[in-house]
């Protein structure tokens, strides 16, 4: 086949098109959400998820089912996937199955700047790190046979660069399964109950001894020869830089970096000068190489945050710690100025609420001209951090007290709150606001269960969030249109002492156009 200009996200969604992967499912996140539209694009079955936890116990139902079976998602995801993350490392699968975390250093677009490399540590799974869109292509073949061969999952870490730079992909052959869904009852195996999870535990602990032996001698890590002097350990995109930074050095790039080829790497440290681990965020590999007894240089703690590049990477081999000169400034963030849920902002304000807010564009209040928000800690915790409030501040101070979420974040994991809500409610009630904009804009306005369309935009069952509160036992529950009515509801809600849920629907403006042509293609 033809090579492609492609970047890592679309590099992946082409490799699963290659490995006829059965399913792809997820939840939008940066740097990640273009890998499940382009994998739908070239013909995959692509769909989102409520959240992230949901999306991979449906990929590990696909691949208890023998198929093969991706699922992506941004690396603040994986804290909410993590529970059957850890599990399905017991389990094991009888089909392939690839769980992508796509990390954020620098924090482009996340509340975090966690390093999911600890992830593979603490579940046990085996960790590739693709450097490149070719390698993420490749990667993922390897990621697959990896799974299939050792009937384990395979967490395959991109970080932005990765996903987002373009490069030229060489396609393989399209390469079919090798084997029909089928499902083989195996309780013992799937059903972690703990006289089977105990063996599990066991049977898990000695497939990855074997696996380190095997990634001792892999093709995946790979030795480019240069200058003794000089001897750099790294992996993913840091690689890149270190081979501009210092193109005179014997170089290390790792492949597979859970678990770590320690022989590999004490072979390569005795055959060096100096020895220096170059990797984004946390020191993972340099304390893991320290650990072994293996002496090493790491980045001084400057340059644990935020991202590397090449001057960076010089400045760490020089061992400059001098401060940074500081990046240009850009244009501050903010809401977009004909955003319909403005005006929510500007009603709360006036009556001085404290907002207990979450995960969405509406995040942006919380700088000029509103500075209306006052947390923001993860997916849906608008609502349980709201009530927290609401039960130890004074009673004047707690009926001040909103919770704030969208429409998209409300499916992710806002149910959970109003479930919480319902039945330990405070003494004062509670208001919870949705911003109902119709799309996940923050991402790129995707899909979720409330729009009533699929991924690829396709109608679907559609799940309303004021037939929900109802449903859950929410005894105020207002579906409003226009500002005079928001004011009117969150005033009289303001002064109950029962439980509000106001719907503040108003349809993004950058996603109106596009939504009409769905609504048009749906209909006809």
């Amino acid at each position: 086949m033809n090579p492609r200009l492609l970047s890592g996200n679309q590099a992946v969604a082409w490799a699963a098109t290659h490995l006829s992967v059965a399913l792809g499912t997820g939840y939008p996140g940066t740097p990640s959400t273009e890998i499940l539209e382009n994998f739908s694009l070239l013909g995959g079955k692509a769909q989102w998820a409520p959240n992230e936890k949901v999306a991979l116990e449906v990929g590990i139902g696909a691949a208890f089912g023998g198929a093969r079976a991706l699922i992506t998602m941004k690396h603040v995801g994986v804290n909410v996937a993590a529970d059957p993350l850890f599990t399905v490392a017991y389990t094991g699968v009888q089909g392939g199955l690839v769980l992508i975390s796509a990390d954020d250093p620098g924090l482009s677009s996340s509340q975090n700047e966690q390093d999911n490399r600890r992830y593979a540590v603490a579940a046990s799974v085996m960790m590739l790190e693709p450097a490149d869109a070719q390698e993420a292509y490749d990667f993922l073949f390897d990621a697959f046979t990896l799974s299939e061969k050792w009937k384990l999952p395979v967490l395959f870490r991109m970080t932005t660069r990765v996903c987002h730079s373009r490069g030229i992909v060489k396609p393989r052959a399209p390469q079919p399964p090798t084997e029909s869904p089928h499902f083989v009852r195996d309780r013992a195996a799937y059903v972690m109950i703990p006289a089977y999870a105990r063996p599990a535990h066991k049977r898990m602990r000695e497939k990855m001894n074997a696996i380190l032996a095997w990634n001792e001698s892999t093709p995946l890590n790979k030795i480019v020869d240069g200058d003794a002097d000089l001897g750099i350990v790294t992996a993913g995109v840091s690689f890149q830089h270190v081979r501009e930074a210092a193109p005179h050095a014997k170089v290390l790039k790792l492949g597979m970096t859970y678990p770590l080829p320690v022989e590999l790497i004490r072979e390569f440290r005795n055959s060096v000068k100096r020895c220096i681990v170059i990797e984004e965020g946390d020191p993972y590999m340099a304390d893991a190489i320290r650990a072994a007894g293996i002496e090493c240089e790491s980045k001084p703690e400057q340059y644990r945050f935020g991202e590397l590049n090449i001057p960076r990477v010089r400045r760490i081999l020089a061992n400059d710690t001098s401060e940074e000169a500081a990046l240009p400034k850009g244009k501050p963030p903010e809401l977009c100025s004909g955003c319909p849920h403005r005006m929510a902002f500007a009603v709360m304000k006036k009556f001085d609420c404290i907002i207990s807010g979450d995960i969405g564009c509406y995040t942006l209040s919380v700088l000029p001209p509103f500075e209306t928000q006052d947390s923001c800690v993860c997916m849906g915790a608008s609502i349980g951090v709201g009530l927290g409030m609401r039960h130890v501040l004074p009673d004047a101070e707690a009926r001040r007290v909103v919770s704030v979420i969208g429409d998209s974040t409300f499916m992710h994991s806002g149910l959970t709150g109003i479930a919480e809500m319902v039945y330990n409610p405070p003494k004062t009630g509670h208001v919870v606001v949705v911003l109902d904009n119709g799309t996940t804009a923050m991402t790129g306005m995707q899909e979720h269960p409330g729009t009533g369309r699929t991924l690829d935009h396709n109608q679907t069952n559609q799940i309303l969030i004021e037939d929900v509160a109802r449903a859950m036992g929410v005894p105020n529950v207002h579906v409003i249109h226009n500002t005079s009515g928001f004011e009117k509801a969150f005033r009289e809600s303001l002064a109950k002492d029962e439980l509000s849920f106001l719907v503040l629907r108003k349809v993004c403006r950058l996603a109106e156009p596009k939504l009409k042509q769905y609504l048009l293609a749906t209909e006809s």
